[in-house]
C-alpha cells in the first residue's frame, strides 16, 4: 500500500482482475449457492499479510448499496480471511438490507477498502475524499469510508459517522482518520 488512497483493479462486472475484489466476488457467489466459504488464498506480496478492510457491495444496475461491512483492525490471521470474513457479512448480515439473493450476482459491483491504521485527528485535519474517520463517545463508535458519492464536506463527513454511532454531532466525541487502498 501506498499511504494514499488510491484504486486498483476492474470496475465491475463477473470477473475481476483485482485478486480481493474476484476474492470478494468468489466467497458471496460460492456462500449463497452452498453455505460454504472458500479458502483463503494466498494473495499476491504487494498486499499486506494483514489489514483491517471493508467489503462494499452495489447493485450495478441502479447503484443501491446491498451490503458493507468491515472490521477497522485485522481479527483474522491473514487479509484474505479478513476479505472472506466480511464479504458473507456483507452479503448477508448488514442490518440495513435484505441479504442479497442468488439472482441478484450478476448484478453486484464490489468493493474491497483495505484500511491503513487510524491515527488520532482533529476537524481540521480531515478531507473527507481523502480520510475515513472514526468518531468514538464512550463506548459508542462509527466509522465513515472516504471518498464517498454526496460527502463533499468534512461537517457531512462527521455528522454521518456521529449519525451511525447515535452520537450527538452538537456534542464532544473524538476523532481519528484514516487511508484506504481502494480495490475495485
Amino acid at each position: 500500500m501506498t499511504g494514499m488512497t488510491g484504486t486498483a483493479g476492474a470496475t465491475h462486472g463477473a470477473v475481476s482482475k483485482d485478486p480481493l475484489v474476484a476474492l470478494a466476488r468468489e466467497t458471496i457467489g460460492r456462500y449463497l449457492r452452498t453455505g460454504k466459504r472458500p479458502s483463503a488464498p494466498d494473495l499476491p506480496g504487494d498486499l499486506p499479510e494483514r489489514a483491517g478492510c471493508f467489503v462494499s457491495v452495489h447493485l450495478v444496475s441502479t447503484g443501491e448499496l446491498r451490503g458493507c461491512i468491515g472490521t477497522i483492525e485485522p481479527t483474522r490471521k491473514s487479509l484474505a480471511e479478513e476479505v472472506i470474513q466480511n464479504a458473507v457479512s456483507a452479503a448477508v448480515r448488514d442490518p440495513r438490507f435484505p441479504r442479497i439473493g442468488e439472482g441478484e450476482l450478476d448484478d453486484l459491483a464490489i468493493n474491497v477498502d483495505v484500511l491503513f491504521p487510524a491515527e488520532v485527528a482533529c476537524a481540521g485535519d480531515l478531507d473527507p475524499k481523502r480520510y475515513g474517520v472514526i468518531v468514538t463517545q464512550g463506548n459508542r463508535r462509527g466509522l465513515l469510508l472516504p471518498d464517498l458519492e454526496g460527502v463533499d464536506t468534512v461537517a457531512e463527513q462527521l455528522a454521518i459517522a456521529c449519525m451511525k454511532a447515535g452520537i450527538d454531532p452538537a456534542g464532544t466525541f473524538d476523532i481519528e482518520r484514516f487511508e484506504v487502498v481502494r480495490h475495485i
